[in-house]
């Protein structure tokens, strides 16, 4: 009897410390975190639970690498971890901190942003501006890059995320150029990039666009100069604001882009177009017209006569001296 009896507080005593132990256990996965204030940490590819368990506690995140570990192996689930960098917030469990960084919450996501119409060396300045990328970046072949929002990873370096661009452009272009339309005069992916790049400096409006490679189309179907503005300012300014008016020596400039003194398309873009712009040089509006000029909205009136034109100018140019511009 008395043996029974021992046996069962043994065995209670055990039970007990089989309890504290798996209330420690669970405790520590699912109670409050060593880390005093918010951070972020980064998980580079390819990592494994192991590999970054000691940079987690190097970090302040965890207490101990070997039990956090340990937890996650028995508690944590099996979905792998995610490269990038994350927001850890303060306080965070062991089971949460392996939550995020299996990417089930909180990613932190950086982004470079081209808008439509960078040229490539605002682009490049605004690559070696970021510092949170790594590594020497030259301007890019204009053109070549997608204007979108690109995601990268704390310490890329700036030529992978050129090649994204890139890439994603050339994908884009590649789309486009097999749904054109029977009569772009585009005769290449390249030109239509090169009138694409036209299209989005001469106009601000979405809704022209396709008006705008309709004039710009009839005109080199004609054998007509495209005089182009922006392509006066691109050989100046690499396609940066010029800030002033146009001089009339630059106007009768010759060069490989100047479409005052050259018939046909620039020998190269003149910007960074973005995908509406290029469908619209592929899907050119069907008008006659040849002629446009400013309406004092950011948008143009066009005209498919010089006479039409010329009326159109002097009301330009009449709201422009009312305004006192002129």
């Amino acid at each position: 009897m008395l043996q029974a009896s021992r046996l069962r507080i043994i065995a209670l005593a055990a039970l007990l410390v089989v309890g504290v132990y798996a209330a420690h256990f669970l405790y520590g996965w699912y109670g409050s975190g060593p880390l005093v204030e918010d951070a972020s940490f980064v998980v580079p590819d390819g990592s494994s639970l192991a590999s970054i368990s000691g940079k987690l506690e190097a970090e302040g995140i965890v207490a101990s690498a070997s039990t956090f570990r340990a937890r996650a192996r028995l508690l944590g689930g099996g979905e792998p971890l995610k490269a990038g960098e994350f927001a850890i917030p303060a306080h965070a469990s062991g089971a949460a901190v392996l939550r995020i960084l299996q990417g089930l919450q909180g990613e932190v996501r950086r982004l470079v942003m081209v808008p439509e119409g960078m040229p490539s060396i605002m682009v490049q300045e605004r690559l070696a501006a970021q510092p949170l990328l790594t590594g020497p970046v030259t301007t890019p072949a204009e053109g070549s890059i997608l204007p979108d929002s690109y995601a990268f990873q704390r310490g890329e370096s700036r030529t992978a995320v050129v090649e994204r661009m890139q890439k994603a452009m050339a994908r884009t272009l590649a789309k486009l150029w097999a749904e054109r339309a029977p009569d772009t005069v585009a005769r290449s992916p390249e030109e239509a990039v090169i009138l694409a790049s036209i299209v989005e400096k001469e106009t601000g409006k979405p809704s022209e666009r396709r008006m705008v490679a309709g004039l710009y189309s009839n005109r080199l179907r004609q054998g007509m100069m495209l005089q182009a503005d922006p392509t006066i300012i691109y050989p100046i300014t690499r396609g940066k604001p010029l800030g002033r008016r146009i001089r009339q020596s630059e106007i009768q400039a010759v060069n490989a882009y100047n479409t005052y003194t050259m018939v046909g398309l620039p020998a190269a873009p003149i910007t960074n177009p973005g995908r509406a712009a290029i469908e619209a040089a592929l899907h050119p509006a069907k008008t006659e017209a040849l002629y446009m000029v400013a309406d004092g909205t950011g948008g143009h009136v066009f005209a498919s006569t010089l006479q039409q034109h010329n009326a159109n100018v002097a009301r330009w140019f009449a709201l422009r001296k009312a305004r006192g511009e002129l």
